[in-house]
């Protein structure tokens, strides 16, 4: 097992390939899924389940599914278990279910889950392709839920449904238009913080690089 390739794989989704904010994918579900952090993590949890086991079903079969019918193939097995978490979110969540039944359905044609079965799952072993679907599930899970925190907060004045004493809720703010400002502010502080935390570990290492130099010569 390649171990670079198992932690590029795990971290991937997470930080430098993040479906939401690095990707930009799945937007239609970041805005209109969070409006508070219960929706949020529902939509990212049920999007992560899909993920893994269509990444790994997809891995399984590509060498027996024909290239001609390759995506309606993606599709049949991504319905499949779009189909169990409707059955179990219905059975168990039935309030919640009522309120995201619409979006839990267009999971199937999310075109985070369809490109990572035809970029990745198509052309990787089950275990990394499995791998690829919970990293890229927990990102968009995790940029879900953080964008769910803030609009719940400024529209709510609110913390996961508890409401925060003296902070008066802010009218507009549970409007699709305040999901985008959000959305665009979190998506631009997110890739700051990662071009800066690149930017000091090249320094770090160009930095090093005199010294293995200077070392090596001393040895010599």
């Amino acid at each position: 097992m390649n171990r670079n390739k198992l932690k590029e794989t795990v971290l991937g989704g997470l930080i430098r390939n993040n479906p939401t904010f690095v990707l930009v994918l799945g937007t239609c579900p970041t805005i209109a899924m969070t409006t508070t952090l219960a929706q949020a993590f529902a939509m990212g949890l049920a999007t992560t389940f899909v993920l893994i086991f269509s990444n790994l079903f997809v891995s399984l079969l590509r060498n027996i599914i024909p290239d001609k019918v390759r995506i309606p193939c993606y599709i049949v097995i991504i319905s499949t278990f779009v189909i169990i978490v409707q059955m179990v979110m219905r059975r168990f969540l039935p309030d919640l279910y009522a309120t995201m039944q619409a979006f839990i359905a267009l999971i199937v044609v999310n075109c985070i889950i369809l490109a990572r079965a035809e970029s990745f799952a198509s052309c990787n072993p089950p275990l990394y392709s499995a791998l690829d679907g919970l990293s890229m599930g927990l990102g968009f899970t995790g940029a879900l839920c953080l964008i769910g925190i803030v609009r719940e907060f400024f529209a709510g004045g609110a913390f996961a449904g508890f409401a925060i004493p003296g902070f008066p809720a802010m009218s507009g703010a549970g409007a699709s238009a305040f999901g985008f400002i959000a959305f665009g502010c979190m998506m631009a502080l997110f890739n700051f913080i990662i071009q800066k935390a690149e930017s000091r570990k090249e320094r770090l290492r160009q930095a090093s690089l005199p010294l293995a130099g200077g070392a090596g010569e001393v040895q010599a």
